[in-house]
């Protein structure tokens, strides 16, 4: 199973970015499957429309996970809880809108695609860990090629799923930080790992949003407007690939800036 996963799209500069590189990672990567977590597209970063799913649809994005911001535009309520392209975190309280993980056909079998929130420094949420548990028995034999994104802040929280879930999904990669970390790897139980995909999204910014906002934020401890700039952008995911056992054999991670371009790595025209 060949899974591509890009990191979180922030505004209408990720979304661009998105668009602009498609074709040509899905000629790179021939992936099976791709997704995205999508929690940041609106156009002042928080949450999710069905406009602007129905464009990641259409330029091959199979399917959306979200995180904090799942619920934060209302006019997106109706399609978390009915499209089952999008996930939403699955340890949101019993009743919340939407599914929590998916089961997807592709050309390289069946993938489960999880969704969960870190609670460090994140919210009261239920317990990640026991709440894939649950997810993992329901999935039961169904298929062994799983993906789980775990949208938190803390690093720690973040190794310490992947390590306690090694060995029974096929990959473990964080998101919402919006910072792209250097340490992917497969661990012994045959679980790929990344600590953060990072972002698609503007790259003159401070985690994708206007540089400006989030300083004063920092030097007055006072609320501040948090707007995504427009300009360069970046573009931040990771490629996996299974076996038939559902185990990794290979992560690579994929990073696109202006000051890098990914062409220039990988021969792409």
């Amino acid at each position: 199973m060949r899974i591509l996963f890009l990191g979180d799209i922030v505004g209408h500069p990720g979304k661009q970015m998105v668009e602009q590189w498609m074709p040509k990672l899905m000629k790179r990567f021939q992936p099976d499957i791709t997704i995205a977590n999508a929690e940041n597209i609106a156009p002042n970063g928080r949450g999710i429309t069905e406009r602007l799913a129905e464009a990641l649809f259409d330029v091959e994005v199979d399917i959306l996970t979200l995180g904090n911001h799942t619920f934060d535009q209302k006019e997106s309520l109706h399609l978390i809880g009915t499209d089952r392209r999008i996930v939403r975190p699955a340890n949101y309280p019993d009743g919340a809108p939407g599914q929590g993980y998916t089961l997807c056909k592709a050309a390289g079998g069946q993938v489960a695609i999880i969704s969960l929130l870190g609670r460090s420094f994140m919210g009261d949420y239920d317990d990640p860990f026991r709440k894939a548990d649950q997810i993992l028995a329901e999935i039961g034999d169904k298929t062994k090629h799983i993906f789980l994104d775990i949208h938190a802040e803390a690093t720690a929280e973040k190794a310490a799923l992947a390590t306690y879930l090694s060995g029974r999904v096929s990959a473990v990669v964080g998101t919402h930080t919006h910072v792209q970390t250097a340490d992917e790897r497969i661990l012994a139980g045959g679980t790929a790992f990344l600590t953060d995909v990072g972002m698609c999204g503007p790259y003159e910014s401070i985690i994708g949003f206007h540089k400006d906002g989030v300083i004063q934020k920092f030097l007055m401890q006072m609320p501040s407007r948090f707007e995504v700039p427009q300009g360069e952008a970046q573009l931040h995911g990771v490629f996996i690939e299974t076996n038939d056992h559902g185990r990794a054999v290979a992560i690579e991670r994929i990073s696109i800036t202006p000051d890098r371009p990914w062409e220039s790595n990988f021969g792409l025209k």
